[in-house]
């Protein structure tokens, strides 16, 4: 009955590819064209930089500008440092890599007559010649050292330091390089990779008088149970030093005082969730005096800014309130006592995604909204944060250029406005910015429509969905684009593309991105269902029963996803570099949304363990050096399917790191949506070159 139903399925397929000419050899060479005719060098007047080279000039750079030659360097930069030696080659200096804080410099004191170093995994004072040497820590080893990262209290009477408890064993990965450009053997690679679950360092800040030797070793009760712990930095004061705990499982986050006279240690702030904190977004700025600090929280489920007391430990105030966010804080003006930042959701009536550049006083007072218009803003302030230059767009709108004082005075000179005119004549059309309720039938989900420049609502068009679902971000172009590089080459083919922001994603509240917390297996996949379902009714040319779905790294996940746990809607998904098990991929971006210790719920995410599900077409795509998700997260789902017997796709590609595939792979890809969608069969690559 299912071979039956497949069968039927795609006669259905075929019989509606054969209406009319899709994915063609025309719609080929017109998707690989598309570029040159809306590139953005044909937008004049559309600004790409700025540039302030005093208080009161500035220079503008533009897209139309003639592009800087740049010599290009044909190796891998990465590799070939390493290409010549033998064994196992650790790849220096990877982002992955912990900074185990043995090297650095000598601190000085604050009146440069002492410096303060490691010798010997202890803490060593000595005048700055290298006279009158002595030793102020003696229990360092090699196992449990000082850390070089020395801080001098501002009266130069203590230093502070963490011991480090080094982790007992560093997990590895290995890459097999394949195809070397430097010799004909295959090359091992060996990187540093934490997964969930994995060991963890950990430090206790220590201060020790300089004049006496005498040691403050605080009791760790506050920060027994590190995920990681930054600092620590002296308070004015030069009695108080201040670090910040983030426990495992980001359940709780504290910023601790240590006092270097009783060796007390309490909690200035503390987070704390039933899910996550998202460390990644916190803010702090210790203001002068070191009795007031300003930090940002989502604990009213909106991300905002609050002044605390230091020595009470308590919020002063809230100073920004409201459901809306603050994105990011630009800078502290405590001359002024004033608070730069941006902004999203301010205005009801608007994309709640867009960036706006907004001011206040340190006291809560005075908010404005310095770009007011409806638009996604990108401004670049003077030195003096007086004046600045704000370029504006959307999806559908041109870029605006514009020069704007702070204090308001003399509203917005127009500096440049982007003529889309040349694009337009070529065929470009701007997406449409469509919303919809989600799965609860009321909150919006913003996203955008994609349609080829030949478009005829006469006809019947599959659809696409690009999807990223992260966590952590919101990924929708919210600013002007003459062109997706991962979208409209495809809609050109003759495909609807759409893309979303659903829950799971930020700057709409915690709540609403707190759905992704220990599953990620969701990706918003029922928000985005509805949402695809409401503008296919909207629009009778998006065929409902031909969707489709791709993505790369968590976009590669959730495509695979979606067709695994979804494949009554999603009929086709390719997937690139995914991190289909959360168990298997790096450290800190599984713990942050699925939690620790590690629990079934990763089971449960776990397309590895889904992999017999699998009814629809699949595609995988992996770079053999991935260097960001481990490669292992793609093979384990290919020996999934294959011992389930499954039909599939795999394409690995020699040499390549974390990718959605490059030219190849985006062939790849055309060739696969076609061919599983429209039911045609791509048209030969050979013909494509001709």
């Amino acid at each position: 009955m299912r071979r039956l139903w497949l069968i039927c399925g795609l006669t259905a397929i075929q019989a509606a590819a054969a209406a009319f000419a899709q994915g063609a050899i025309e719609d080929y060479q017109r998707a690989y064209g598309l570029y040159e005719k809306c590139k953005p060098a044909l937008v004049s007047g559309w600004v790409s930089n700025v540039k302030w080279t005093s208080d009161s000039t500035y220079e503008l750079q533009y897209y139309s500008d003639p592009a800087p030659q740049r010599q290009r360097n044909q190796q891998n930069p990465r590799m070939q440092d390493y290409a010549t030696k033998q064994g196992p080659q650790k790849l220096e200096r990877h982002w992955m890599n912990e900074d185990s804080e043995r090297w650095g410099t000598p601190a000085l004191s604050p009146d440069s007559t002492m410096k303060a170093y490691i010798k010997n995994d202890n803490i060593y004072v000595s005048k700055t010649d290298g006279s009158q040497e002595r030793a102020l820590s003696t229990d360092g080893t090699l196992g449990a050292y000082y850390s070089t990262r020395i801080q001098w209290s501002p009266d130069g009477k203590y230093v502070a330091a963490c011991r480090i408890r080094p982790v007992s064993q560093k997990r590895y990965v290995y890459y097999v390089e394949s195809s070397p450009k430097t010799q004909l053997q295959p090359i091992l690679h060996q990187q540093e990779y934490a997964k969930p679950g994995d060991e963890r360092t950990q430090k206790t800040p220590c201060i020790f008088e300089v004049k006496t030797g005498r040691a403050v070793i605080p009791d760790n009760t506050l920060f027994s149970q590190q995920y990681d712990l930054w600092g620590p930095e002296w308070l004015e004061d030069g009695r108080t030093l201040v670090f910040e705990y983030n426990e495992r499982g980001h359940k709780v986050f504290r910023v601790l005082a240590l006092d270097a006279e009783t060796g007390e240690v309490r909690t200035v702030i503390e987070e704390t969730s039933k899910t996550f904190v998202n460390y990644s977004r916190h803010f702090r700025h210790n203001l002068k005096g070191g009795e007031r600090m300003i930090w940002m929280s989502e604990r009213d489920n909106w991300n905002h800014l609050y002044l605390y007391d230091v020595k009470k430990g308590k919020v002063e105030r809230q100073l920004t309130k409201g459901e809306w966010v603050v994105r990011q804080v630009l800078r502290v003006d405590e001359e002024k006592g004033l608070i730069f930042f941006t902004a999203s959701g301010l205005n009801k009536d608007e994309d709640p995604y867009h960036v706006h550049y907004c001011v206040i006083g340190i006291d809560g007072k005075g908010m404005r909204d310095l770009t007011p218009e409806n638009a996604n803003h990108k401004a670049t302030f003077n030195e003096s944060y007086t004046r600045f230059v704000d370029t504006y767009s959307r999806a559908d709108l041109a870029p605006v250029t514009v020069l704007r004082d702070v204090n308001g005075t003399g509203g917005a000179t127009v500096l440049a406005r982007a003529d889309i005119s040349k694009i337009e004549a070529n065929g470009w059309k701007a997406p449409e910015i469509f919303t919809a309720p989600g799965r609860d039938g009321k909150t919006p989900m913003w996203g955008l429509i994609y349609r080829p420049t030949n478009f005829d609502p006469s006809r019947s068009y599959p659809i696409i969905e690009y999807i990223y679902s992260g966590p952590g971000d919101a990924y929708v172009p919210k600013s002007f684009q003459s062109y997706n590089g991962y979208i409209s080459s495809l809609a050109e083919l003759g495909f609807i593309v759409v893309q979303l922001d659903a829950m799971g994603t930020s700057y709409r509240g915690k709540a609403f991105e707190e759905v992704c917390y220990k599953n990620l297996k969701d990706a918003g996949l029922p928000d985005r269902i509805e949402w695809i379902k409401a503008a296919a009714k909207r629009y009778p040319y998006m065929d409902i029963d031909r969707v489709g779905i791709y993505g790369c790294s968590a976009g590669g996940q959730e495509s695979t996803t979606a067709v695994l746990l979804h494949g009554d809607f999603y009929k086709a998904a390719f997937s690139a570099c995914g991190c289909h098990d959360n168990r298997m991929d790096k450290i800190w971006w599984n713990e942050q949304w699925m939690g620790y210790p590690v629990d079934s719920s990763y089971v449960e995410c776990s397309n590895v363990e889904n992999a017999h599900l699998l009814e629809r077409p699949l595609m995988l795509l992996v770079g053999e050096l991935d260097d960001n998700v481990d490669p292992a997260c793609t093979m384990q789902v290919v020996n999934a399917l294959v011992k389930a017997g499954k039909d599939f796709e795999l394409v690995v590609l020699p040499g390549e790191h974390h990718t959605m595939g490059g030219s190849y792979g985006e062939h790849k890809r055309y060739d696969f949506f076609v061919k599983n969608l429209m039911g045609v069969n791509p048209p030969k690559w050979s013909d494509l070159k001709k």
